[in-house]
């Protein structure tokens, strides 16, 4: 299982090692962030309709045949020495190793996180530096909870940490994701919390 692993410098493969024996209840999804341990508990059913609809707008658009769409599928960040577990992403499918629970960020073309109320702040500051650090082209941040109202942040363009580009759509219109991944999305569709 760690054979991916053992060319890594000994502080990143302790990371991953230590994600992998973790052991959780059934639906609880484990991130290593800065060293520590968080736990998210099973999503509820609001945030499964707006995953569905995610993963159907983007699963009918992707050639299938490079790219694969996974629901809470472990996300390695080697530059931040952090996995975190998106609610959905696109990874490239010849990364996708089978057996080793997690992919790298280099291969992960898209991450999308659904907000709770409380892992709403974790989602808008600690995983969309993370994700720009790990260099994934776009992060989709569906915030029900946006102070200005029910919104879906795109960040694209990672440059130095930091995405370049932020596109903010209340909900109820549409958005446009891009290449590989360009999805037409109707946010409408998006039950109320």
């Amino acid at each position: 299982m760690f054979n991916l692993i053992e060319d890594l410098d000994s502080a990143w493969a302790d990371v991953l090692r230590a994600w992998h024996g973790l052991d959780f209840s059934q639906g609880w999804r484990p991130e290593i962030v800065a060293g520590g341990i968080f736990m998210t508990p099973p999503p509820g059913t609001t945030h499964n309709l707006i995953a569905d609809e995610l993963h159907y707008a983007v699963g009918s658009v992707i050639d299938r045949r490079r790219f694969a769409v996974f629901q809470s599928q472990g996300v390695a960040l080697r530059s931040v020495s952090g996995i975190f577990i998106p609610d959905l992403c696109v990874v490239a499918r010849s990364q996708a190793q089978p057996g080793t629970g997690f992919v790298d960020s280099d291969h992960v073309v898209l991450t999308v996180e659904i907000t709770s109320m409380g892992n709403a702040d974790h989602d808008r500051k600690l995983k969309k530096w993370a994700y720009a650090h790990g260099g994934v082209a776009q992060y989709v941040l569906v915030d029900a909870f946006d102070q200005a109202g029910p919104s879906v942040w795109v960040f694209s363009q990672p440059e130095d940490g930091v995405y370049r580009d932020a596109v903010r759509t209340p909900f109820g219109e549409r958005i446009a994701l891009a290449d590989p991944v360009a999805a037409d999305i109707d946010t409408s569709l998006f039950p109320a919390s």
